[in-house]
């Protein structure tokens, strides 16, 4: 189980993580991260005095929410999905750095996804979202 600082629970939350974090879709799932800005100390403008901002972003842990819609099956199937993404979250929670907000959306594909297979999907996509993005080629 997630504990209550690692959840995401409002709509507002949800809503900036998918409109402004980093998106990646693999297999049964597709996941919306945001990783916060770190700002360079060197080019601060602000006549105040620079504040401690590394002690302030970890004591803020990494945050995950899930979005299981109807379309993945029945209630018993929505949750089944969801109890092995918050799993496979838990799991990997850690070495997002502090801060970031994870949303992971299910596909109805996720229903009949195995363990290892939710697993290897969750994995490739946060790679994925946490990859630099590169030049596309034409």
């Amino acid at each position: 189980m997630l504990t209550a600082a690692q959840r995401l629970r409002r709509s507002t939350d949800f809503a900036a993580a998918v409109r402004g974090g980093r998106r990646a879709g693999r297999g049964a799932v597709v996941v919306h991260l945001t990783v916060p800005v770190t700002p360079d100390p060197t080019t601060s403008t602000s006549p105040e005095p620079a504040r401690d901002t590394d002690a302030e972003q970890s004591s803020v842990p990494a945050r995950a929410g899930f979005v299981v819609s109807k379309a993945v099956g029945n209630a018993v199937v929505r949750n089944r999905v969801k109890r092995r993404l918050r799993a496979l979250v838990r799991e990997r929670l850690p070495e997002l750095p502090a801060g970031s907000t994870l949303v992971v959306r299910a596909l109805p594909a996720a229903a009949e996804a195995s363990y290892p297979r939710l697993g290897a999907d969750l994995e490739a996509a946060i790679a994925g979202a946490r990859a630099p993005r590169g030049r596309r080629s034409r």
